[in-house]
């Protein structure tokens, strides 16, 4: 295991950019990840942000229901731009959940997809191993919830995509 694992990163947090609750229908946890609200840290740079991700994948795993070792994940990129760009962040959190977290992803939904986003897919996208590449999906805006209401019940559903669960972020405690 990782020396920094268990480090909280108050930084990170104070974005509010993770939530976490609810189930999909097959029992996956379902996590919310606001990419347009991840600024790069300039205090505790790459290494905090590293810390970051190993304390919410050590949460998310922790908080899986009985005989579930999988989550899913909505990453709503709404907003993303230059200045939310941490390619360095984004392969080493990459790394990070392929190399300790492995097969842990079930399902990714990414929604509100900019097109500026879809530039620093393009330099990300060779660094995903095959398996992690077929559970991503890009949703298209107009079939959002119907979309994601296949996987998931509109009461374990976030309200801000139509379902009825409100979002609670992930704390440090």
């Amino acid at each position: 295991m990782v020396q920094f694992l268990f480090l909280k990163s108050p930084n990170e947090l104070a974005q509010n950019k993770m939530f976490m609750q609810g189930t999909d229908k097959s029992g996956r946890l379902i996590t919310v990840v606001f990419g347009g609200r991840h600024y790069q840290n300039k205090t505790g740079g790459l290494e905090e942000f590293k810390r970051f991700v190993t304390f919410i994948l050590e949460r998310i795993t922790s908080r899986m229901p009985p005989g579930q070792e999988k989550f899913v994940a909505i990453a709503d990129v709404k907003g993303w731009g230059y200045s939310n760009s941490d390619i360095r962040g984004y392969l080493a959190s990459l790394s990070i959940l392929q190399d300790y977290y492995p097969e842990r992803l079930g399902k990714m939904f990414v929604v509100h997809a900019p097109s500026i986003f879809m530039t620093a897919w393009k330099m990300i996208y060779p660094f995903i191993d095959e398996k992690t590449k077929k559970k991503i999906v890009f949703v298209d805006s107009k079939q959002l919830k119907s979309t994601l209401l296949k996987d998931i019940d509109e009461s374990q559903l976030p309200d801000i995509y139509g379902g009825k669960m409100k979002l609670v972020p992930i704390q440090d405690s």
